[in-house]
């Protein structure tokens, strides 16, 4: 029999502490059984006032009753899921479907070209097939420093982007990356590094 080459795309796994809280909830449950009998048993058959305040507490408690048992149900076992998301493509490359993406701005000085450039940057470095993914810049302010930025990042990215495929560079925005990597002796690494410290420069002056 041929072996398959099926892969899942998440794995499943229990969450830690089910028992705990199931013996939390047995013995909260024990306790509704004693409130719902005592009420039952010691029904008062005395003035009409207090056989409705009795029904109303009871009805209550028996709502809130209802409420707790279906979110108990709800966590009784619970799981979470870890995906894989590089077998997403891997599985349906072919079929993956085009995905546009559109970053906004309007102010550069509220928003300064350099987190607009490593946004984009950040997005167009995701790990998709590229000839699917298309990442628009909506500049409300028509602004000259923006539209420069997005030109020296569009320079930029021919590097950027071969850099992260090549490294499996996790964060993909450039500055949040060199902010939090430990600089390896990597001739290509320092040259990207200079290259977006060029680019931030330019934006500044």
């Amino acid at each position: 029999m041929a072996k398959s080459n099926y892969v899942p795309l998440f794995e499943t796994k229990q969450v830690i502490g089910r028992i705990f809280f199931r013996c939390i909830a047995a013995s909260i449950f024990l306790g509704i059984c004693f409130i719902v009998m005592y009420r039952v048993m010691f029904f008062p058959v005395g003035g009409k006032a207090e056989r409705w305040t009795w029904i109303g507490l009871f009805l209550s408690e028996l709502w809130f009753c209802l409420y707790w048992f279906f979110t108990t149900v709800s966590r009784w076992n619970s799981v979470y899921r870890l995906p894989y998301i590089d077998r997403l493509s891997q599985r349906f490359g072919k079929e993956l479907p085009g995905i546009d993406i559109f970053v906004c701005t309007a102010d550069p000085l509220m928003e300064p070209p350099s987190m607009v450039v490593n946004t984009v940057l950040s997005v167009m470095a995701y790990d998709y097939p590229p000839e699917k993914l298309s990442i628009y810049l909506s500049d409300d302010g028509g602004s000259d420093l923006t539209f420069y930025a997005m030109l020296e990042a569009a320079n930029f990215s021919k590097t950027w982007l071969p850099f992260c495929k090549k490294l499996k560079v996790e964060p993909t925005s450039p500055e949040a990356y060199f902010r939090t990597a430990s600089e390896p002796v990597n001739a290509e690494w320092l040259s990207v590094k200079v290259n977006l410290i060029l680019i931030s420069c330019t934006h500044i002056v």
